[in-house]
C-alpha cells in the first residue's frame, strides 16, 4: 500500500506552486484556447519529473501561516520565470504592432488562435513565429532546467523576495521595446522615405493623385522589406533569450 507522508505532500505542493506560477505566462501555443485540464496535467507532470529535487521538509515545524508565506514566495519565483519567457514573444509582437500601424495592416485582422479575438494580422503572425522559435531553440528545456536549478539553490521555503529579482524582471521587460524597435526600424525608415518620394512626385506633377496610391504602395513595400527583416528575427530572439536566461540564472543561482 502506497503511503505518503505529510512532508512529502507539502513538498509536492510547494514545487507545484512554483511551476504553476510559470505556466500561467509561458507562451505555449493554444494555451488559452486549449482546455485548462491540459495545463494542469503539464504542471503536474513537470512537478513529478522534478521529484529528485523535492526538498526534505519537517512537517512538524511548518505552521499554516508559514506555509502561506512559502506558497507566495514559490509563486513569485514561478511568475518571474514565466514573465521572462513571455517577454521573448512580446518583443516580436511589439515590433509587429509598430509595423502594422505604419504600413496600414492594422485594418486587416484575423482571429487570434490563443484568445479567439480579432487581432492585427502581423501581430498574430509574429506570435506564431515566436511560438515556433520557442520550441525550435529548445527554450522549453531551459525552462525546466531553470526550475531544477532554482530548487537546488533555493529549496521551497528558502527563497526570500528581494529587489534584485524585481530589477531583473523590469530590465528584461524594457528589452521588449529595444528588440521590437530594432525589428521595426528598417521598415519604418523605408516607409518614411516612401512617403517623401510620393510627396515629391505629387508636388512635381499635381495631376497625379498620389494619395490614393500611397496606401497600396506602402503595403507592398512593407511586404518586400518584411521578408528580409524576418530573416533577422531568429537572431534577435536568440540574443534576447540568451540575455534573459543568463540574467535569470545569475539572479537565482548567484
Amino acid at each position: 500500500m502506497l503511503h505518503l507522508s505529510l512532508a512529502t505532500l507539502l513538498a509536492f505542493l510547494l514545487v507545484l506552486a512554483r511551476i504553476s506560477g510559470a505556466f500561467v505566462f509561458v507562451p505555449m501555443p493554444g494555451r488559452d484556447a486549449g482546455p485548462a485540464m491540459a495545463r494542469i496535467v503539464i504542471s503536474l507532470s513537470c512537478a513529478f519529473a522534478l521529484f529528485p529535487r523535492w526538498p526534505d521538509l519537517n512537517a512538524r515545524d511548518i505552521s499554516l501561516g508559514l506555509l502561506i508565506v512559502w506558497l507566495i514566495s514559490e509563486l513569485a519565483i514561478g511568475v518571474s520565470i514565466g514573465l521572462v519567457v513571455a517577454f521573448l514573444s512580446e518583443a516580436l509582437m511589439f515590433g509587429a504592432q509598430i509595423i502594422g500601424l505604419q504600413a496600414g495592416y492594422g485594418y486587416a485582422s484575423v482571429v487570434d488562435p490563443t484568445t479567439q479575438a480579432d487581432s492585427d494580422v502581423l501581430a498574430v503572425m509574429m506570435q506564431l513565429i515566436a511560438g515556433l522559435l520557442f520550441f525550435t531553440a529548445g527554450l522549453d528545456r531551459y525552462v525546466i532546467r531553470a526550475f531544477a536549478d532554482s530548487l537546488d539553490r533555493y529549496p521551497p521555503g528558502a527563497f526570500l523576495m528581494n529587489k534584485d529579482l524585481g530589477e531583473v524582471v523590469i530590465r528584461l521587460g524594457s528589452g521588449i521595446f529595444t528588440v521590437g524597435l530594432r525589428l521595426a526600424f528598417p521598415v519604418i525608415a523605408l516607409l518614411f522615405m516612401t512617403e517623401i518620394v510620393l510627396a515629391l512626385v505629387g508636388r512635381v506633377n499635381s495631376q497625379l493623385h498620389m494619395g490614393m496610391h500611397a496606401f497600396p504602395v506602402k503595403m507592398l513595400v512593407t511586404l518586400a522589406v518584411l521578408s528580409a527583416v524576418l530573416a533577422t528575427a531568429p537572431q534577435l530572439y536568440e540574443r534576447f533569450a540568451t540575455e534573459a536566461f543568463g540574467a535569470l540564472r545569475h539572479t537565482l543561482l548567484p
